[in-house]
């Protein structure tokens, strides 16, 4: 019941969210890329945040590093079905854009920080493993990056006539930016508060039922509070905002590493990485290929393929039914 609840909370609040975020896009002159990966992506990962923070607080560090992990998987998934749904040409050469691919180079790095952060578990400063502020170093770094790449971009991707340009809605300039802005953050403390119930009924079915940690939070936990990117993806698609759907998910994964280094803060129980078993580090590597994939889907820019998807919804989507099989079987 309390799984239903959360999930219901956080889907409406998702819906609604991918529409004030387009108006946003256009109201502010950011576009839909810095939009979607920043702020979009920031905020229907907050569900996740809470839930991923709040198991650890309470000793559960394998559930919170596969919440994050496993949410990181789900949602690259989630990018595949907006393909599948998207029928005019490939969502990766449709949505093209550089920021999104800057954010997947950033999402990579801070996988590699954290694998490095599992291989010296016993490195600690105050309490603290050293690679936690690292990670929220090199986001914030990526942001810079991101950020300038759209004011002096070094290269564009070429436009094509399946190429869905991001171009502003006169008519959001008469939307209140206050009210824009109030709605958005009411709407992300919403998001907010689903991954807390998230969390909570959680570690409820992990006693009741004796799941693994693992297991909950890669596939239970991580695809509920990965729910407003689904939502929010395809809304976006279905409203035409593309480029904003993609970043969103990109964005959305890159923001989810936070949740590890939040979660080292949060666990009382010494550095959060010595707690990390052989599941979360095949999760790392699932997360890596299937991203890695995604971003040769977005420099290929295939137009169509076979059923009018491209060879990256294909490959993604393998890998997340095989990676999922591997880790339930083990």
């Amino acid at each position: 019941m309390a799984f239903a609840l959360a999930a219901g909370i956080i889907l409406l609040a998702g819906i609604r969210l991918s529409v004030v975020a387009d108006q946003l896009a256009d109201r502010t002159g950011l576009g839909e890329a810095i939009v979607g990966s920043v702020l979009l992506g920031a905020a229907t990962s907050l569900s996740g945040l809470t839930m991923s923070v709040t198991a650890a607080w309470q000793g559960y560090a394998e559930l919170a590093i596969s919440n994050s992990l496993g949410g990181i998987a789900a949602q690259t998934l989630f990018l595949a079905a907006a393909d599948i749904v998207y029928r005019r040409a490939n969502l990766e050469h449709a949505a093209a854009s550089l920021e999104n691919m800057l954010q997947g180079t950033v999402l990579i790095g801070a996988l590699s920080l954290i694998v490095l952060a599992i291989a010296v578990p016993e490195l600690s400063f105050l309490g603290l493993h050293p690679v936690t502020p690292a990670i929220f170093g090199f986001y914030l770094l990526g942001l810079g990056v991101t950020k300038n790449a759209r004011e002096t971009p070094g290269w564009r991707a070429e436009r094509t006539r399946e190429t869905e340009t991001d171009e502003p809605d006169p008519q959001a300039q008469d939307l209140s930016l206050p009210r824009l802005i109030i709605s958005f953050v009411l709407l992300a403390a919403v998001t907010a508060m689903g991954g807390f119930l998230v969390s909570r009924a959680a570690e409820g079915a992990i006693l009741v039922f004796s799941l693994s940690e693992s297991v909950a939070g890669a596939f239970l936990t991580a695809i509920v509070t990965s729910l407003p990117e689904l939502v929010t993806t395809i809304a976006a698609v279905r409203r035409g905002a593309l480029t904003l759907a993609v970043g969103g998910i990109i964005g959305g994964n890159a923001f989810d590493t936070l949740f590890v280094a939040a979660s080292d803060v949060a666990y009382r129980e010494g550095s959060i990485y010595a707690a990390v078993g052989e599941k979360q580090l095949f999760l790392i590597g699932l997360t890596v290929a299937m991203t890695a994939v995604l971003l040769m889907g977005l420099l290929r820019r295939q137009k169509e393929g076979f059923g009018r998807i491209g060879f990256e919804t294909v490959l993604i989507i393998g890998l997340y039914l095989a990676g999922s099989s591997i880790l339930i079987m083990r």
